[in-house]
C-alpha cells in the first residue's frame, strides 16, 4: 500500500497519465494530478479520486519550461514536504515525415516529454536524495525502443527518455532511489478511438498478441514500480506492447 506517500503525475488529465493518477491513488497515495493546458480534465480526475476516498490535487505547470517547472516542484515541497513517486508521463505528438517536419514541430515534442521529465528529475533531484528514497518512473514507449516511420521527434525523445533512465538510476541507486521506464506498446485511449475499424486490425496485426493494451496495463506496472515489491528493480526499460519489441 502506498498510504502516506506523494505522488506527483505529469500530464495527468487523461488517458494513460488519468489511469495511473487513479490507481496510485487507489493504493493511498495523495496524488498531485499536473496538467498543462487541460484543467478541466484535471480537475475531473481529482474530482473523481475524491468521490471514491481518495487524496488528490490538481496543480497546472508547462514541465518543458525549467523555471516554471521549479516554481511547481517549490509549492509542492512546500505543501507537502516531500514526494516519494514522480511519474514523468506528460508527452505530446506531431507527427509527420522528417523531410516535412518543422524545427518547430521537433523542438516541442523533444521539450515536453524529454527536457520536462529532465526538468522535473533535476528539480526533485535534492529532495529524492535527501529522503534517501523514492521512485522515478519515465513512459517512453516502444517507439523509442524500435522507432517508427513519421515519428523522428516522438522517437528520439522516448528514446531519449530511456537514456535518462538509466543514467539517473546509476547516480541515485546508492541513494535508495529507483528509477525505471515503461515502454507502452499501442494502448487503447481517446487518440486511437477516432481510427477507422481497418486501421486498428491493422494495427492489431502487428502485434503479437493480436490487440492493443488498455490504460490499466500501464498504470498496473506503474503501481507494481511505485510501491516496494520493486525494491530491487532499477535501470530497467520493461515493454508493455504485447510482444511488439521482442
Amino acid at each position: 500500500m502506498l498510504t502516506g506517500k506523494v505522488a506527483l503525475v505529469t500530464g495527468a488529465g487523461r488517458g494513460i497519465g488519468r489511469e495511473i493518477a487513479r490507481a496510485l491513488a487507489a493504493d493511498g497515495a495523495t496524488v498531485i494530478v499536473n496538467y498543462n493546458g487541460s484543467q478541466e480534465c484535471a480537475e475531473a480526475v481529482v474530482a473523481e479520486i475524491v468521490g471514491s476516498g481518495g487524496s488528490a490535487e490538481a496543480v497546472q505547470c508547462n514541465v518543458s519550461d525549467f523555471a516554471a517547472s521549479e516554481a511547481f516542484v517549490k509549492e509542492v515541497l512546500d505543501k507537502y514536504k516531500r514526494v516519494d513517486i514522480l511519474v514523468n508521463n506528460a508527452g505530446v505528438t506531431r507527427d509527420n515525415l522528417i523531410m516535412r517536419m518543422t524545427e518547430a514541430d521537433y523542438d516541442a515534442v523533444l521539450d515536453t516529454n524529454l527536457k520536462g521529465a529532465f526538468n522535473m528529475i533535476r528539480h526533485l533531484s535534492r529532495s529524492f536524495i535527501r529522503q534517501r528514497s523514492g521512485k522515478i518512473i519515465n513512459i517512453s514507449s516502444v517507439s523509442g525502443v524500435l522507432g517508427n516511420a513519421g515519428q523522428a521527434n516522438y522517437s528520439a525523445s522516448k528514446a531519449g527518455l530511456i537514456g535518462l533512465t538509466k543514467s539517473v538510476a546509476r547516480e541515485f541507486a546508492s541513494r535508495g532511489v529507483n528509477v525505471n521506464a515503461v515502454a507502452p506498446g499501442f494502448i487503447d485511449t481517446d487518440m486511437t478511438k477516432g481510427m477507422t475499424e481497418d486501421a486498428k486490425k491493422t494495427l492489431s496485426s502487428m502485434i503479437p498478441m493480436g490487440k492493443m493494451g488498455g490504460t490499466k496495463d500501464i498504470a498496473d506496472l506503474v503501481l507494481f514500480l511505485a510501491g516496494e515489491h520493486s525494491d530491487y528493480i532499477t535501470g530497467q526499460v520493461i515493454c508493455v506492447d504485447g510482444g511488439m519489441s521482442m
